[in-house]
């Protein structure tokens, strides 16, 4: 098995755990964070993942100074976690996720983000 099946699996684990978690299916948000983050609904996941992603940077920024760069993985687990709190939310997967990165590959970032423009421009009213 290889390890990029491993790590879509405990993402599919993780998101499986967290699917029960969900109010509609009997999570207890006096027993569980995940269901009291989503019980509590949007905003307190949300905000969960702008200070994560800032722990990130900080780590990060830390690491270039000489700071232990294991920080950064563990920074980016939570901020992974809480993003998979907010895909459940929005009844969407880590496989979606993953599809979309799929669909870009061997794509240019440069022509990937110019594409998005077009098509943004495209949809605006005239």
């Amino acid at each position: 098995m290889s390890s990029h099946t491993i790590s879509q699996d405990a993402l599919a684990q993780l998101a499986a755990v967290i699917e029960s978690r969900k109010p509609v299916n009997g999570g207890d948000s006096s027993a569980s964070y995940v269901a009291r983050l989503l019980h509590k609904g949007p905003d307190s996941f949300l905000k969960k993942i702008g200070e994560e992603a800032t722990e990130v940077v900080m780590a990060a920024k830390d690491a270039d100074h000489g700071g232990d760069t294991t920080k950064i993985v563990y920074e980016v687990a939570d901020l992974w976690f809480h993003c998979m709190i907010a895909l459940a939310h929005y009844d969407l997967s880590p496989a979606d996720v993953i599809a979309e990165l799929q669909r870009r590959e061997g794509t240019s970032g440069i022509e990937e983000k110019a594409l998005r423009k077009v098509v943004a421009r495209e949809q605006e009213p005239t």
